[in-house]
């Protein structure tokens, strides 16, 4: 099993600092967010990067739908086929991308807040997940790897803000990318939702949830060692891509102090695993 790091976790470094950090606590390879940065988004570079580091990247996540990204589509599947197009290129193996709204969203410009705005409608990218979504995936290598997502609070009540967001519902995709913060978002056992999904779990996205998302994964009440173990004996293929919030990893502390932390989740989530081989070879000698 593959341990990647997810640059999203330090969204505020660059991409060469990243791949350094990862390169120092023994990850195998990285995730690659894609935002406004060009960084994120030039072939040349980032192939540069992996070279320099020894670390391929091996997932490519489409750019958060908030953010604007210079040069790219504005619309959902735009962004998604720009995203293949640079995994391709990275020779990644998946494209990881979300779930769409339930209903249409207009964004309001208020100074320097962008306020979304819900309106009765089907969203154009429901419409394309639908009728054209098959089509990308037929036309490349790279694993289309929808990601369940996370419950929004409002009064503290769970709302669903996306279409098929829920266990039953998002196996409709073929290929999944399996969130765990967000399971924890909807007090759900990762473990269980797993053994819903695993016939199309291709990417797992690995943090704990304590009230607060992506916490470190040793960092929290979800059994996530339960996770590892169950995946290590189905002999998942994919990777296992940390992805963390900068908060968690005391962003903006000494490089020592970050990698440290990082080191210390490689080493839980490889206990796990570690474990988990070890109790079944005592079974079958």
């Amino acid at each position: 099993m593959r341990f990647i790091f997810s640059t999203g976790s330090l969204y505020t470094y660059g991409i060469d600092r990243c791949f350094e950090l990862a390169g120092r606590a023994g990850f195998d390879g990285m995730e690659l967010m894609v935002d406004g940065r060009w960084d994120t988004r030039q072939p040349e570079y980032l192939l540069r990067l992996i070279e320099r580091h020894g670390l391929p990247i091996i997932a490519v996540h489409t750019p958060l739908e908030t953010g604007a990204t210079p040069g790219w589509p504005d619309d959902a599947p735009g962004r998604l086929c720009e995203t293949v197009a640079l995994a391709e290129a990275l020779g990644a193996e998946a494209a990881v991308h979300h779930l769409p709204l339930r209903f249409r969203t207009y964004w309001l410009i208020a100074g320097r807040y962008r306020l979304p705005i819900p309106l009765p409608g089907r969203d154009p990218y429901q419409r394309w997940l639908l009728d054209g979504y098959a089509t990308l995936q037929a036309a490349t290598s790279v694993t289309l790897c929808i990601e369940n997502m996370p419950a929004f609070r409002l009064f503290g009540l769970r709302l669903n803000l996306q279409r098929w967001n829920r266990p039953a519902e998002i196996v409709r995709f073929p290929a999944l990318t399996l969130d765990t913060t967000h399971c924890g978002t909807w007090g759900w056992d990762p473990v269980e939702v797993y053994a819903q999904l695993r016939g199309q779990v291709r990417h797992v996205h690995l943090s704990n949830f304590d009230g607060k998302e992506h916490r470190r994964p040793e960092a929290g009440p979800l059994r996530l060692d339960r996770l590892l173990a169950r995946l290590a004996a189905d002999g998942y293929a994919g990777a296992v891509s940390i992805e963390l919030s900068p908060d968690a990893l005391d962003a903006g502390k000494s490089d020592a102090e970050i990698a440290a932390h990082l080191g210390g989740s490689l080493a839980y989530c490889r206990a796990a695993v570690s474990g988990y081989s070890v109790y079944t070879e005592v079974l079958t000698s």
